[in-house]
């Protein structure tokens, strides 16, 4: 029989057929190297063909257990609290990758019969660490769900658990420009948990087509005639969502000091992010109204994503967008001729009726007038009667502020 590689199945039934042939070959003769050949021929075949599956990891781990003597305290090292080494040897809970990277360096288990794939002889590198977040913080929060467990016991599984919050961003980092001020130190990844956590409660949103012309100067001046209600922030996601833009209300996590934000989901689809730091009218209209700015004028491809700090209107950053998105929000609150022609002489007299009547005159919140007035004087202790003080919260009956 002439050797060539084996590709159909009555190929190697012949070639076992020949192979019993040879096995008495004389060694050093030629029926003995053609046996060797023909022996390497069919293995290839049945490599590829009658591959040997891979053992099952909790059975090699109680082999391993076996060998060595091991007791299920041993494993608390490797796998952590005695019910969950109950748990994950009775299979009813499965091996996280931080366990599977301690058995494979402890106990010198097989990369690939742990992670159940072949040829796999190396494990991933950590990805994420709750560490490098602030993990506790969103456990409370419920960025991972209802799971009913401590900050400890879930931080065993943090790994998986963060993996699966970053999901919504599809791996796209977006290139994150921050309106702030110059002295704060930013948490880049609490800022990232943040939009994932975003991205995630949007998801099964159904929203018309977003149509970027539509977001016209009507339409603009119908939101912050919204304004001028008691329920006036109520009014704003049914406002957006008409208009195919994603609202999200979602509090700040500890060292991102947001108000808003505003990018375009994976999808291309827009997002407005508000946290409510602030539990004022004055704050959340401004807020609204910028990251509105931003999406008419910056926001126009997937990969660029503003981050705002809005209070007393900082922005200490180099970046033209902020400041043109700040101009705008302005001009959409009060139009740009009223307040020149008005805005001198309130901020001179600080009367409250006169306030009052030019935000009745604009059809608008006394807050937003009392603001802008608040920021013109760079004295932020003026007019707080006027700003709407614990006014937006409670607008919204599931908001859970940060504690």
């Amino acid at each position: 029989m002439e050797p060539r590689i084996i590709k159909t199945e009555a190929d190697y039934e012949a070639a076992l057929a020949h192979v019993a042939g040879l096995m008495n070959a004389v060694p050093g003769s030629p029926d003995e190297r053609e046996l060797e050949l023909f022996s390497l021929l069919i293995e290839q075949y049945e490599k590829e063909h009658f591959p040997i599956p891979l053992p099952d990891p909790i059975d090699a781990l109680v082999f391993r257990m076996e060998q060595q003597g091991l007791t299920r305290q041993d494993l608390i090292r490797y796998i952590g609290s005695a019910s969950k080494i109950s748990e994950v040897l009775n299979r009813k809970r499965p091996l996280s990758l931080a366990m599977i990277r301690a058995l494979h360096i402890g106990l010198g288990i097989p990369a690939e019969v742990l992670l159940q794939q072949p040829g796999q002889t190396t494990l991933p590198p950590v990805q994420y660490h709750p560490r490098d977040y602030p993990f506790g913080e969103m456990v409370k929060r419920g960025y991972f769900g209802d799971l009913g467990n401590t900050v400890r016991s879930e931080s065993e599984d943090a790994e998986a658990l963060l993996a699966g919050l970053f999901v919504p961003l599809k791996g796209c980092t977006s290139q994150s420009v921050y309106c702030r001020s110059a002295k704060r130190r930013i948490d880049a990844n609490a800022l990232l948990a943040w939009q994932a956590r975003a991205l995630s409660l949007i998801q099964s949103e159904s929203l018309p087509i977003y149509d970027a012309p539509a977001l016209d100067d009507a339409f603009l001046a119908r939101i912050v005639h919204a304004s001028y209600y008691v329920e006036g922030p109520r009014l704003v996601p049914e406002l957006l969502h008409k208009r195919g833009i994603h609202f999200v209300l979602l509090p700040h996590l500890p060292k991102t000091y947001l108000d808003g934000a505003c990018f375009l989901s994976p999808a291309g689809r827009p997002v407005v992010g508000m946290t409510l730091r602030f539990d004022r009218l004055d704050n959340f209209w401004f807020t609204l109204a910028h990251e509105l700015a931003h999406l008419r004028l910056h926001v126009h491809e997937i990969g660029v994503a503003f981050f705002d700090e809005t209070e007393r209107h900082v922005c200490e950053n180099d970046d033209p967008r902020e400041a043109e998105a700040n101009a705008l929000a302005q001009d959409m609150l009060i139009p740009r001729a009223d307040w020149q022609r008005t805005g001198p002489g309130l901020l001179t007299a600080l009367d409250d009726t006169t306030i009052q009547s030019f935000a009745e005159q604009l059809g608008v919140a006394s807050a937003v007038i009392a603001g802008r007035i608040r920021w013109e004087r760079q004295d932020f202790s003026l007019l707080t009667s006027l700003v709407g003080n614990r006014q937006v919260r409670s607008c919204f009956e599931d908001f859970q502020p940060a504690q």
